[in-house]
């Protein structure tokens, strides 16, 4: 697909175009399904509302980290701590708090459950899962494309599999860890969320 309008503008550090650019080509990858730029573009998006709505988190690190959460995704176990790495080698040069915090931050992505007094990680967790409250048009494209990406996965096998991560976020008290997300998102996601799980079953 093409680079959504003004993407590589949102970029948070200045200079470093090319690891921008590097990161732009990964989620450009026709091999993948949900995980591209439309997703990148749509992550930035639920943290500028957050951020407009007064969720407090540190915008240059969680940026980052939106960034690069998805930097490396191939449908094969391990993707974010392959992501993590990422961080830790592009980003060296930017001092080892940030990059601590950033590769921190990618790896929480992978079970998406942060402490509550983790600002950032509660920040990033609830835009990378905002998708889960799209309305029902966009939420069957995201459908769509998860399958598409486990294409090399079986019917039987994906099924339980992704039953299995559904399971898993409801039996969290909540799916959102933010005020804002828990009022604006959550009713919606979990509708979705059941009504997935239940065609799975």
């Amino acid at each position: 697909m093409s680079t959504p309008p003004d993407l590589a503008a949102r970029w948070p550090l200045a200079g470093d175009d090319a690891v921008r650019d590097e990161l732009l080509a990964a989620y450009a990858d026709p091999g993948r399904g949900y995980h591209d730029l439309r997703h990148l573009a749509e992550v930035l998006d639920r943290l500028d509302e957050l951020a407009a709505a007064g969720t407090p988190f540190d915008r240059v690190p969680v940026s980052l980290a939106a960034w690069f959460h998805d930097g490396v995704y191939d449908g094969r176990p391990g993707a974010e701590e392959r992501s993590a790495a990422w961080v830790e080698t592009a980003l060296a040069g930017h001092g080892p708090e940030l990059v601590a915090e950033v590769a921190r931050l990618v790896r929480m992505t992978e079970d998406h459950r942060p402490d509550d007094e983790d600002q950032n990680g509660c920040a990033l967790s609830d835009a990378d899962l905002a998708i889960l409250a799209a309305p029902p048009t966009r939420y069957a494209e995201y459908l769509v494309d998860v399958r598409r990406e486990y294409a090399h996965v079986s019917d039987d096998d994906f099924r339980t599999g992704r039953a299995a991560i559904l399971s898993d976020l409801l039996a969290k008290p909540d799916l959102f860890h933010t005020a804002h997300a828990r009022e604006h998102w959550e009713p919606a996601a979990r509708s979705n969320v059941e009504a997935e799980l239940s065609r799975l079953a």
